[in-house]
């Protein structure tokens, strides 16, 4: 008997990584601070009624062209290496992983990002998830980028928790996402997910989640706990009913988040035995 699956969802930039990944190189090899970068993206989207994921793309597409960077997938591979991790994150999955088999679990871990998928897979961690769904470029004969791939905005990041929740990962797979199946062929229940983002853009996910009966985490930098407004407009999320928990980002042995995703596990396992057992009394009730 295959044993119940857990899913830890992640969102990346100031979930996982202390900033945006386009801040660690990308943004510094056009000679740009990020505040400059985002705020022509963004101007960008306001002035064209633009999706903003879509916006900040087509920026770094024209941006590069303009400062002579190559922006071919290798590139941003590489320029995943710089990226920078809140404390623990690099040992996180093996302990969450190892504690998940000590109560008859598996765990497994998505990311799901708007950032982009080609700079994710070139970071010390990307061998730690099973599936990563983020924005990607198309590339052209020449290793150009000339169209997006995939654009994850904050709305339709939903989606992959769906798909998460069936067992189709392959996103061109739509018409089998939305057909009818069975909760006892769904791969992973959603009331064993748990979702960990950062703030507003992660509230879809986050409501979804919670709605469904897995746990929802909002995570933040210690490094504000005494910002009181940035802290506020984390904290908003649980006075909201948004999230179960907010947090440190902290995911070093021992903390307080580890601990608690520590206790949902065990809480979710728990669960997923009395199912079983249920299942098993139900069918021995059954007649010859």
């Amino acid at each position: 008997m295959q044993e119940p699956i857990v899913a830890l969802l992640y969102d990346f930039d100031r979930t996982l990584s202390t900033q945006d990944m386009q801040n660690y190189r990308f943004i510094p090899s056009l000679d740009m601070s990020p505040s400059e970068f985002w705020g022509i993206a963004n101007n960008f989207a306001r002035d064209n009624k633009m999706d903003g994921i879509l916006a900040y793309m087509y920026t770094m597409i024209v941006k590069a062209k303009e400062k002579g960077v190559v922006l071919g997938r290798d590139t941003l591979v590489k320029m995943g290496r710089t990226i920078e991790f809140f404390k623990g994150v690099p040992t996180w999955f093996s302990r969450i992983n190892s504690y998940g088999k000590t109560k008859g679990v598996t765990v497994e871990h998505y990311v799901i990002s708007s950032g982009l998928k080609e700079i994710i897979e070139g970071c010390q961690i990307k061998d730690c998830f099973k599936e990563i769904f983020a924005c990607e470029f198309l590339y052209d004969e020449t290793g150009e980028p000339v169209w997006p791939k995939v654009s994850v905005n904050y709305t339709n990041k939903t989606q992959f928790i769906y798909r998460i929740n069936k067992g189709i990962l392959d996103i061109s797979e739509d018409k089998k996402l939305n057909d009818s199946m069975p909760d006892n062929d769904k791969r992973v229940r959603f009331s064993n997910m748990i979702y960990l983002g950062d703030g507003l853009s992660d509230v879809p996910c986050m409501k979804m989640v919670k709605a469904y009966g897995g746990k929802s985490i909002a995570v933040y930098d210690p490094a504000i706990k005494d910002n009181q407004e940035k802290f506020s407009r984390v904290a908003d999320l649980l006075l909201k009913d948004r999230v179960d928990f907010i947090l440190p980002a902290d995911y070093s042995a021992g903390s307080h988040l580890e601990t608690t995703v520590r206790n949902i596990i065990s809480s979710m396992a728990a669960d997923d035995l009395l199912d079983a057992e249920s299942t098993l009394q139900r069918s021995m009730l059954k007649p010859e």
